[in-house]
Order: C-alpha cells, then sequence, then structure tokens
C-alpha cells in the first residue's frame, strides 16, 4: 500500500476538478473564433477566468492563464526585466527561493542584471527590513509567499508594502501557499502606484487538485510587462497562443473547492502534521523540525535527521511503501544538498539530512502511522550509510 506525503510536490486531481475537465472538453471551439461555436468556448473561459480572479481577489482581467508555476514565474521575471525603467538593472532575490525563481534570475544576470541577494533568517524567514534595504533603484523584487522546502511564511503585506514604497515592480510565487493561506492580491497591492510595489503573482493548479498543465500569473492591469511568448494578441498580449478552456474550467473549480474549505482543512492537517513531527521526534530523539515552528504553512513538516542520508532515507521509506520528498520536485533526481537549509545557515551535511513530509487533502491518520512505523529503522540504516556501515 502506498502512503502519499508529498502533496506540496503534487497533489491528487479533485473528483470535481475531473469532472469540470471532462465536460469542458465537450465545448468544441477555439476561444479566439467568432463563430457562435468559438464563443461557446470563449463564454466558459472568461467564466472560468472570473471563478479564478474572485478567489485570487483580483480583477479577471488580470488573470494570465498559463501552464503552471514555473511558466507564469519566467513570463513575470523576463516580461518585467524587459520592461524595467531606464537605468535599472538590479534584480532583488532572497536566498532560498525556488529554483524556478532562481535559475531564472540567473539567465538574466547573462543578459546583465546584478542580483542583490537578501539573506533569510535561521527559520527560513525573509525579513522585510533586509529586503526594503536592497529595494533603492532595482529593476525589480521577487519573492516567496511561503517557502516551498521548509514551509514558513513570510509577511507577503510588509514585503509589498516595502516595494511600493521604493517604487519597484514586486513579484510574489505563491505556488507553495495556494490553498493553504488566505491571497488576495487586490489587498496586497493596496494603493500602490501603477507599476509599483505588487504587480504579479504566481499560481499552479496542481497544487490545489487541478490537472497538471495549469496554471496562472496575476498581473496588474496597470503593470508595464513584455510577453514571454509570442504569436497573438490573447491575454492582454501577455501570453499568445490557444487558451486552454478545459484546465481553466477544472483550475477555476479546485480553486473554489479548496478556498471553502481552506480553514477547516488547515486545522485537521495541523493536527495530522503535529502528530507526525511529534512521533518522529519521539522514535528519532535527535530530530530536528526546521523552519518556523509556529508561523508555517499547516501541511508541511521538514525534519533535519542528523547523521543520516536524505537520498537513503528517502529510499529506505519508498521500500516501506511511503512518498516524501528531499525537496523541492523540481529538483528531483539531482543529489544535491538543500540550497534553502544552506541558505538558514546549516552545514552542507545538514542540508543533505533532511526530509519533507507535506499533506493533502486526501492524508489520514494512517499515513502518519506508516511513517512512524518506518521512520525508525529507517534512519538507523541510513546513518549507517552515511559512515559507510552495515546494518
Amino acid at each position: 500500500m502506498r502512503f502519499y506525503l508529498d502533496h506540496a510536490a503534487t497533489t491528487p486531481l479533485r473528483p470535481e476538478a475531473r469532472e469540470a475537465w471532462l465536460a469542458a472538453t465537450d465545448v468544441v471551439g477555439n476561444a479566439s473564433s467568432t463563430h457562435g461555436a468559438g464563443q461557446d468556448a470563449r463564454r466558459l473561459l472568461e467564466e472560468s477566468r472570473e471563478r479564478i480572479a474572485a478567489v485570487l481577489g483580483c480583477d479577471p482581467i488580470e488573470v494570465v492563464l498559463t501552464s503552471g508555476g514555473t511558466e507564469s514565474i519566467n513570463t513575470a521575471l523576463h516580461g518585467m526585466w524587459a520592461s524595467r525603467r531606464a537605468g535599472a538593472d538590479a534584480i532583488v532575490l532572497p536566498d532560498g527561493e525556488h529554483h524556478a525563481t532562481m535559475d531564472t534570475a540567473s539567465a538574466l544576470a547573462r543578459e546583465g542584471a546584478a542580483v542583490r541577494a537578501v539573506p533569510i533568517s535561521h527559520i527560513g524567514r525573509i525579513e522585510a527590513a533586509r529586503f526594503a534595504e536592497a529595494l533603492p533603484g532595482a529593476a525589480l523584487a521577487t519573492a516567496l509567499i511561503a517557502n516551498n522546502e521548509v514551509g514558513t511564511v513570510n509577511d507577503a503585506t510588509m514585503l509589498a508594502a516595502a516595494a511600493a514604497a521604493a517604487n519597484v515592480p514586486l513579484h510574489l510565487d505563491a505556488v507553495a501557499a495556494i490553498g493553504h493561506l488566505p491571497l488576495s492580491f487586490r489587498e496586497l497591492r493596496a494603493d500602490a502606484a501603477p507599476g509599483a510595489g505588487l504587480v504579479a503573482m504566481s499560481v499552479a493548479g496542481h497544487k490545489v487538485g487541478a490537472p497538471v498543465g495549469v496554471g496562472a500569473l496575476v498581473v496588474a492591469r496597470t503593470a508595464r510587462m513584455a510577453p514571454l511568448l509570442h504569436g497573438g494578441a490573447q491575454q492582454r498580449g501577455l501570453r499568445a497562443g490557444t487558451q486552454d478552456v478545459a484546465g481553466a474550467a477544472a483550475f477555476a473549480v479546485a480553486l473554489e473547492s479548496g478556498e471553502a474549505e481552506r480553514e477547516a482543512e488547515g486545522m485537521r492537517l495541523r493536527v495530522l502534521r503535529d502528530r507526525l513531527i511529534e512521533g518522529i521526534r519521539s522514535a528519532v530523539p535527535s530530530a530536528e523540525l526546521l523552519g518556523d515552528p509556529i508561523g508555517r504553512l499547516p501541511n508541511n513538516a521538514h525534519v533535519l535527521f542528523p547523521g543520516a542520508v536524505g537520498e537513503s532515507l528517502l529510499f529506505l521509506l519508498d521500500v516501506a511503501g511511503v512518498a516524501a520528498s528531499t525537496g523541492s520536485a523540481c529538483q528531483a533526481g539531482v543529489a544535491e544538498p538543500s540550497h534553502v537549509v544552506m541558505a538558514m545557515g546549516r552545514s552542507e551535511k545538514d542540508a543533505r539530512s533532511v526530509l519533507r513530509f507535506t499533506l493533502g487533502r486526501t492524508s489520514s491518520e494512517a499515513d502518519v502511522d506508516a511513517v512512524l512505523a518506518a521512520i525508525a529503522d529507517a534512519f538507523l540504516r541510513a546513518s549507517g550509510a552515511s559512515t559507510g556501515t552495515r546494518s
């Protein structure tokens, strides 16, 4: 039997989202066509966009549908950079960001961008004061609302206010936060001047039970942003190409369902998560929870197992039927230490000795029981692997 504790990588497709997707596939027509079939598709597309906007707290015209978080992040950073003010050449980039953001910033650095790093705290938080110090004169800034690895929640309101005060456009990565935290683009943007403060926010559908391959970038209607993809005038010209009507319909339903149950589900997941953490500490007394112990995502338990090899732990748990992660799924198959853990001031050895357990809508007591039944033996064996001994 498989016990799935990797919901941060992707969470199961919601039945209601699947039904919405299948129903939408019966609507024949390209939403950009002017004939009746095309306009039927357009109607469903725009209705879905309105529903997505209602959950994300923005205007429907600000929702740019994408293939997911990575495309949204790339579109935001490349678009903001290409539309930067004359003389502005710096990107404000906190340590510990998702690789989609870090790698995009690296690509822009090869085009002349100067990356201004902002250190994160020992619990993985972006400190608003340090962030604000790096902003003056920058071309753009970016930040996670919640860290995708250790689960620490940042003060997005303070980050957005700092960017607005410095007259710097800001992108917020809400991929890990969506479904777990209340999100309102309008409230985060507040009364920022056009082109300053929060101008873009990324989300991904498969984190909330929509199909893989659909997401959105919320772009303020006053933002100056160049498109990443060319070839059509769809979506304010910011994302050319035939739009995925069925994906939008499924995403809208998944978002609405997730928002309706968010508070109650958050309370349920906190109970399961805390029981998991306490059980791991009991079975492995040296284990340490990383990230903010209180201000963290309700489904996230990121644990350091001193002296054990994370990849070995992951393999041993998988053999026992438990699916977890050593970090971001985007780095799957790449045996490297967690850059987030190292940015928090930990050693490379520690950064190779962590596991991320993340819960979701389908998680139950049985999932926690499975981890607790296997973790002590897995830790002993993985510790032996790190020293070259055999059990």
